[in-house]
């Protein structure tokens, strides 16, 4: 028998991996930990990874249904996350689709204008964005943060260079079959992009879940805050309770750890594209 042949710089490499992986694990361990326990037990050394006497039913009670609204600040920003994501998943791919796949004058000009717009930081345009959602009307409401976040040139540049690896085989096969543009994004197109849909859902959705510059700066009214803003309450109300903070930690990250889970699928073993009709 022929002997087996190790790969060491692959062994290497999973165990330099795995040892990264726990070490950035850790902190996330210790505040499912810390979110279960009573306050005395929190600081506790050594560590108590699995806590001796479980307090998680009251930490979640008073979290949730006590003195700070956490419910409605949670709502707020699960209404913004849902909503700004599903817009900008539609006017990125469908500007992509625009940029990728259709013939039209100054299209490369329009491409290359956007793509230098791309350098100007978010925190440049806050001045103007004020202006304008003042100017509308907008200001202090969802609506305001909607508008604002639900175009995204960095998702429609991504978007783009996905569809431009599409084969062109299937438009054209498409409009054989009497297809137009608008049936042949919604019915080729998207489909075919859903590994790239689902990366910018993920991205997006993270983004908008933990963003705190813009409701800081567009809303003022206490009811309309999402939880980046709406946890300073809880801050100063259980600011020396670090197991209630941790049990907030944790309610706040499961969003986005469902999100994952149900999208990775889509990122991982996406349609692949490339196949030819015969």
């Amino acid at each position: 028998m022929k002997a087996r042949k190790w790969d060491w710089s692959r062994i290497i490499v999973t165990v330099v991996l795995g040892g990264l992986s726990i070490f950035f694990i850790i902190p996330l361990v210790w505040m499912l930990s810390a979110s279960a326990k009573f306050e005395r037990d929190v600081m506790v050394y050594p560590i108590q990874w699995i806590p001796t006497d479980w307090n998680w039913i009251s930490n979640f009670h008073k979290v949730w249904l006590e003195n700070v609204p956490f419910g409605l600040f949670y709502w707020n920003s699960l209404k913004l996350s849902v909503i700004a994501t599903v817009f900008t998943l539609l006017f990125s791919s469908m500007a992509a689709f625009s940029f990728a796949k259709l013939r039209a004058p100054g299209k490369g000009l329009m491409f290359g204008m956007m793509m230098s717009f791309m350098i100007i930081p978010e925190q440049a345009t806050l001045v103007p964005r004020f202006i304008m959602i003042k100017w509308m009307g907008l200001y202090n409401t969802h609506t305001g943060i909607i508008v604002m976040l639900m175009f995204s040139m960095y998702f429609t540049f991504l978007m783009r260079q996905f569809m431009v690896g599409v084969h062109n085989e299937f438009m054209e096969s498409a409009k054989i079959d009497g297809a137009g543009y608008v049936r042949i994004y919604a019915q080729i197109l998207l489909p075919l992009s859903k590994p790239i849909l689902a990366t910018a859902g993920i991205i997006k959705f993270i983004w908008t879940w933990n963003d705190y510059q813009n409701p800081l700066i567009f809303l003022f009214t206490k009811e309309l805050y999402p939880l980046p803003l709406g946890i300073q309450f809880f801050r100063q109300e259980y600011s020396n309770n670090v197991s209630l903070m941790m049990m907030a930690a944790v309610s706040a990250i499961i969003p986005l750890i469902i999100v994952f889970i149900a999208l990775q699928k889509q990122v991982i073993n996406g349609i692949t594209v490339g196949g030819v009709k015969g």
